[in-house]
Order: C-alpha cells, then sequence, then structure tokens
C-alpha cells in the first residue's frame, strides 16, 4: 500500500498532539471520544479520503488505548513505534515538547514508508489478558514487600512495639494473596473461554518447566505468536538472544545479551529456565554437563531459556504438543 500523507500523534494521559508532515500543521485535541472525533472531522477535511494516509502513534501504554481502538474501528491507517526507538533513529537533537515529538513521528515513519507494517490491534480477551498479567506482577512485587518489611520488624524491634506493625502488614498480606488468587481465577476463565488462546497455552504448557504465568505472558506479548517472524526476533525482545561485539582485528569483545529488553518477560523466562533444569531430565542434563565442563552458568541458562522459546514456538508452529524423546534415548 501507498502513503502520501504522514501524521504524527504524540498521546499523553488528557492530549493528542498531531502533526501533518506535508503542511507542518500542528493540532491539539483532548484525548477522548470526543476528541477521537475532532480528529477525524480535521483529516476529513484536510484530505478527503484516508486510503493514502498513514498515522504514527508513540506506544505509551493504556492511554494509546483509546485511540488504537477508535482508528481500528474506524478502518484508519496506522502504525505504532516506541519513544525509544524514534529518539535512536533521529540522529543528534535538541529540544523536546509535544509538538516536536509529534513531528518527529510523522518524520520518523516517512523515512520507513517502505518498510511500515500497519498495526494489528490485539483481540479485547488479549488486552484484558496483558492487563492482568501486568497488575498480578504489581501486587505480587507489593506483596513481596510487606513480607520482607514483616520480617524485619520481627527481628529489629521489640515484640510489643511492633504488634502493630507486623499484625497491618499480615492484614495487608492476606488480602494481596486474595486479590492475586482472584486474578489467577480470572486468567483461567480467559484459556477457558478462548478457543485460541486455550489451545496455546495447552501447547506451550506442553514444554516441560514452561508454567500458566510464562506461557500467558508469551501469548500475550507475542499476539497468541503473530507479532515475531520467528523464536530469534522473539529472544531479542526478550532480551535472550546474544550480539556479537567487535570491530576490526583490534576489537574483540564478548558476545552478550543487549540490556534493552522486556525486563519482565525476561525475569520469567529465567525462572522458567531455573524451573527447567530441576524438572526436565534432558535440560537438566545438558546444564550438568556444561557447568561440568567450565562453562559459564549464566550463559548456560540463557542457552535454556532460548530452548524454551524456541521449543514453545515450535509446538504453536506445529499445532502440535511437545514431545520429551530423551526420556526414549538408550
Amino acid at each position: 500500500m501507498k502513503f502520501n500523507e504522514f501524521i504524527g500523534i504524540d498521546v499523553s494521559k488528557d492530549t493528542l498532539d498531531i502533526y501533518n508532515l506535508s503542511s507542518g500543521s500542528y493540532n491539539r485535541y483532548s484525548n477522548t471520544v470526543g476528541g477521537f472525533n475532532r480528529l477525524q472531522r480535521w483529516m476529513k477535511r484536510t484530505f478527503g479520503t484516508f486510503e493514502e494516509v498513514l498515522i504514527c502513534i508513540e506506544y505509551t501504554g493504556m492511554y494509546s488505548n483509546g485511540i488504537m481502538g477508535y482508528l481500528d474501528e474506524e478502518g484508519i491507517n496506522f502504525t505504532m513505534v516506541s519513544g525509544l526507538e524514534v529518539k535512536r533513529s533521529m540522529g543528534i537533537q535538541r529540544g523536546k515538547n509535544d509538538k516536536i515529538d509529534a513531528r518527529r513521528l510523522a518524520e520518523y515513519i516517512y523515512l520507513r514508508r517502505d518498510q511500515v507494517k500497519l498495526y494489528k490491534l490485539p483481540s479485547k480477551k488479549l488486552m484484558n489478558l496483558k492487563a492482568l498479567l501486568s497488575f498480578r506482577t504489581r501486587l505480587v512485587r507489593q506483596r513481596a514487600g510487606y513480607i520482607a518489611s514483616k520480617k524485619e520488624y520481627s527481628r529489629f524491634m521489640p515484640i510489643k512495639d511492633a504488634q502493630c506493625l507486623i499484625k497491618c502488614q499480615e492484614e495487608l498480606i492476606d488480602e494481596l494473596s486474595l486479590k492475586i488468587k482472584e486474578i489467577d481465577k480470572e486468567l483461567k476463565q480467559i484459556i477457558k473461554s478462548d478457543e485460541v488462546i486455550g489451545q496455546q497455552y495447552k501447547l506451550a504448557t506442553s514444554v516441560r518447566g514452561v508454567g500458566i504465568l510464562i506461557a500467558l505472558t508469551m501469548i500475550a506479548y507475542t499476539n497468541c505468536f503473530t507479532s515475531f517472524k520467528n523464536w530469534r526476533k522473539f529472544a531479542s525482545y526478550a532480551g535472550t538472544a546474544p550480539f556479537e561485539n567487535s570491530s576490526g582485528t583490534s576489537i574483540k569483545g564478548k558476545t552478550k545479551v543487549s540490556h534493552l529488553a522486556n525486563k519482565r518477560v525476561k525475569s520469567l523466562l529465567h525462572l522458567a529456565a531455573m524451573s527447567a533444569i530441576r524438572h526436565n531430565a534432558e535440560l537438566k542434563s545438558y546444564y550438568e554437563r556444561r557447568i561440568a565442563a567450565g562453562k559459564n552458568k549464566m550463559s548456560t541458562l540463557n542457552i535454556i531459556r532460548n530452548k524454551l522459546i524456541s521449543r514453545k514456538f515450535a509446538t504453536v508452529t506445529r499445532q502440535t504438543p511437545y514431545v520429551d524423546v530423551f526420556k526414549f534415548a538408550a
């Protein structure tokens, strides 16, 4: 599809800053349904038709959901990028405000107009799944904080002085645990109610070491395994893909993973790898052989992370459960 008009939209909590690259015009609308309708009327007056118009939106979490849903329903072409991606692509830049950010988004998508991929909005269940997983992570962190705080008060304060503090934190811990169980129940309900998610969950968890959280997280962040061409692309996104660091004959750095990663996904993959080397006979044997040979422990765990990713992608691609052939070895 060929585009001739390029618009950048900088999204914030309350406003949408709009920049039209061809005319250099700038508008600001509210980040509400009323603002979305005003944006559409302005586009109709300016362009007449939306077929050759491409909108670039910076991803800002839940603040972007409203405008993305509106554009998707209206059939208006748009793509979504991360702010860091745009920032690093523009070279040395000075100054920053909402208008400048919107202009940079329009310039970014114009320069990449031949490689652009239109953004496909995930289903409502997938978006709900992602929100539930994110909220669950927040609750688990809060609970861990209260558990650690309770131990400190119990250890370093006299019991009679710390009774109120300990009691209050115990109540908070119990309440958070109850809410986490409610979220887990809702996650299981989504698995049962959606045929695609349920099937992919069943396939992903056929890989030993993969539990409910990592399976659902991968389903949510890959948009049911459609957002990434292959497992290597996802490994790069998750921060488990190693990259070479060399230049000429003088610089021969270590091959290592990048710090640019989805830290939440990477953390869950690490826990899955730790579980796999305890419960998966094949990966446990592989881990022990490498450690005995003097290989780096974290490097070996990272290899296991990538093995788990590749196996999950393979099961979904083939639409067949993972077969543990190691137990058939002589």
